[in-house]
């Protein structure tokens, strides 16, 4: 099938490559306004009662659940100067009631609270119109330029100000990387391919399919919430994949013209084998991305929505353009030579070669490869025991931020928050200014402070039929301790009618840590189910899918506990640049989780596919773990440092979640190839044996007639050795 879809597009090449450039057209004048289509947070779980009890205090309480916290300062005025007064209320009564619904300043409020220790400062609560983030979002975009008071020193922070500044951030730092990549990534092709012309061709599936994406997600973006920070995901994941797939293309091209095969015959080979491995390796990642989808958080979904697009894209552009556009370059993909190409290496040679040599030595070692690689990835995994989960805040911006500012100045300028609490809101079943209500609340409010670990609890509000009691508590609001005392509260009887729903900073972590927690082991039985097919399809064997997905939870594990150590224990901060929180945000190891997974597949299917291909020819489990390597061994380093290259860069951003992403990457995608793909997988193969391609007479027999191999060309053709072509 696929050799013929590449005889195909050889014959209608032209017609292709323009409706791919249509394609870029469009995509990229469609795609170009999509960050301002995203929205600036969504790691919370949308259906939790956290949520729902922010919405109710939000319409019955604005002034405790503000958007924005302002912080006014001056050196040398105090707030209680009465032109320090005039500043701040003359500028908050100048916002626009169309987009500020309402503000709460000291001087209205006389809550102490909200004065500073030296009362130099004082902070304004801000609410904007909106019903969502997005909404908000552009509520304060119209105004921020209006918040500043005259001769004050002014810090805008809270929820939507520090979302916004994010997000302008993470595109800042997104366009940086592609910037820093594509002149280095240009550079190793060079080294890779040896030629001017090969090396521009993946780098060109890169940028096509992060034009895609970037339309696919503005598509989505207009029907459901998106992250921002799903475009960090389509532009490092889209350049580095289609990297991958195109120089898996490109190379085996080439070696087919060095084989002596030309136009339409070399790019049907190319597609029957080089194809067919890009096919089942895009599958596999996206199909564990797609796992994404599982979690109620707009933050997972839409790493989902763009990974997957990223992916398929990049297989989409590498098996249709791609080769169309090989078709009509022919032989000219090798101009503009940097070296002289190789001669053209013969079977009888096959044996030759220090990857060829070094597999045999690696098998020769196998127990002791195998005893290194497991302890040094059982050793590194060590401080993921210990992970502390934490909230996304302002501390994942860089100090020079407004929003990070603000956060330090509430935490050390201010005795406490006056808008951080556990809340209790409360639907009641009649009016809760009534007698009997307002004694049944008073009730509820005294069992809620009485309960382990609270300090005090009291009524914070009244308003028709909703209520808020607030309870207050010693520790940070972020912590197991505070996570307890959250279902201690849930399990106190409401007053008679009522419902309750807990809201706050605590109720809110404990929610996410809840639904993660539901949906976590659905997600990880879909990726090893998925996983196992897709893998048995490819290799015809019980077994190497087993291996695969056991070396993959080694590799995962070794990853979130470098994680750990770093971005949790606060390890190389310095060099790394980031102030340490201390915990680790609950949503990114899952999406690291199934990112890693899928990627790590990419690597198994590459290197196994090829062995596969040299048993079917020899029936030598040993020589085809040797042959294989030989074949692709180099290849795959290449695409790993290759992969690397945006992985790091965006590793440099000053919005510490995505520097968590970019250094995880790296850390991951190297020690996959390096230690457990090269290493330990070698040495697993040749203790396996026979046994590695085994599978039951049905299940060899089904893969044999649908199996997903990495040749399906004719068996008369000639057999031939990958010739290295630069």
């Amino acid at each position: 099938m696929f050799e013929g879809f590449g005889r195909l597009l050889y014959r209608r090449r032209k017609p292709v490559l323009l409706l791919t450039m249509l394609f870029a057209v469009l995509s990229g004048a469609y795609g170009a306004g999509v960050f301002g289509s995203l929205t600036p947070l969504g790691f919370q779980d949308p259906g939790s009662d956290s949520v729902r009890a922010a919405r109710i205090a939000e319409k019955a309480f604005p002034q405790r659940t503000p958007d924005a916290v302002i912080v006014y300062r001056d050196k040398d005025r105090t707030v209680d100067d009465p032109s320090f007064q005039q500043a701040v209320v003359g500028q908050l009564e100048s916002l626009p009631k169309s987009e500020v619904t309402g503000y709460l300043d000291f001087w209205r409020t006389k809550m102490p609270a909200q004065v500073s220790h030296d009362r130099h400062a004082t902070y304004v609560a801000l609410n904007l119109h909106g019903s969502s983030e997005k909404a908000k979002e552009d509520a304060y975009k119209a105004v921020k330029d209006k918040i500043p008071a005259p001769g004050l020193q002014t810090l805008q922070g809270g929820t939507v100000p520090t979302g916004h500044q994010a997000s302008e951030k993470i595109e800042h730092d997104l366009r940086t990387a592609e910037i820093i990549s594509a002149p280095v990534l240009f550079l190793l092709l060079l080294v890779v391919f040896g030629g001017l012309t090969a090396a521009f061709l993946p780098l060109l599936v890169g940028v096509l399919s992060i034009l895609g994406s970037m339309a696919v997600l503005r598509t989505i973006a207009n029907i459901t919430d998106v992250s921002v920070f799903s475009m960090s995901l389509v532009t490092i994941l889209g350049l580095a994949v289609a990297i991958d797939y195109g120089l898996l293309i490109v190379s085996r091209y080439r070696e087919e013209l060095a084989a002596g095969y030309t136009g339409e015959e070399a790019i049907g080979r190319t597609l029957a084998t080089a194809g067919r491995t890009v096919m089942v390796s895009g599958t596999t990642v996206a199909a564990a991305l797609a796992g994404l989808t599982l979690f109620p958080s707009t933050f997972l979904k839409s790493m989902s929505y763009g990974g997957v697009a990223a992916v398929l894209l990049a297989v989409l552009f590498s098996l249709v353009a791609l080769p169309a556009l090989l078709a009509v370059m022919g032989p000219k993909v090798n101009a503009f030579p940097l070296r002289r190409r190789k001669k053209a290496v013969h079977a009888a040679g096959a044996g030759e070669g220090s990857w060829y040599r070094f597999g045999h030595g690696l098998m020769r070692r196998r127990w002791v490869v195998v005893v290194g690689a497991v302890g040094l990835l059982v050793t590194l995994a060590l401080p993921f025991s210990k992970i502390e989960f934490g909230s996304i805040n302002a501390q994942q911006l860089p100090s020079t931020s407004e929003g990070r500012q603000v956060f330090n100045a509430m935490e050390h300028d201010f005795d406490g928050d006056a808008v951080k609490s556990i809340d209790s809101l409360l639907v009641l079943k009649s009016d809760g200014t009534s007698k009997d209500q307002g004694a049944a609340l008073k009730a509820y409010a005294e069992r809620l402070g009485a309960t382990k670990g609270a300090t005090s609890a009291r009524i914070t509000g009244v308003e028709g039929t909703t209520a808020r009691v607030s309870v207050t508590f010693d520790g940070n609001a972020i912590s197991t301790h505070a996570r307890d005392l959250v279902n201690r509260l849930k399990d106190v009887p409401e007053p008679p009618g009522a419902r309750a729903y807990f809201g706050g900073e605590s109720a809110v972590y404990d929610d996410t840590l809840d639904a993660l927690g539901e949906t976590l082991p659905w997600m990880l039985l879909y990726i090893a189910v998925m996983t196992y097919l897709l893998l048995f399809l490819a290799f015809g064997s019980v077994l190497l899918p087993l291996k695969a997905i056991a070396m993959n939870m080694l590799s995962l594990s070794a990853t979130f506990g470098v994680l750990v150590w770093i971005f949790q224990d606060g390890h190389l901060h310095n060099l790394l640049g980031f102030d340490p929180t201390g915990n680790i945000e609950p949503n990114m190891p899952i999406m690291l989780f199934a990112l890693i997974f899928g990627l790590s597949m990419d690597y198994e299917v590459f290197l196994v596919s090829r062995m596969r291909e040299q048993y079917d020819k020899q029936g030598d489990s040993t020589e085809a773990v040797a042959m294989g390597l030989r074949s692709i061994g180099r290849l795959v380093v290449s695409a790993a440092v290759l992969m690397c290259v945006p992985l790091a860069a965006i590793g440099m951003s000053d919005v510490l979640t995505i520097k968590l992403f970019g250094v995880g990457m790296v850390f991951a995608v190297l020690v996959d190839v390096l230690v457990v793909r090269i290493l330990l997988g070698t040495a697993v193969m040749r203790l396996l044996g026979r046994a590695a391609w085994w599978a039951p007479g049905p299940l060899a027999r089904f893969y044999e007639r649908f199996g997903i191999k990495e040749t399906d060309v004719p068996e008369d053709t000639d057999e031939r050795v990958p010739v290295p072509t630069g």
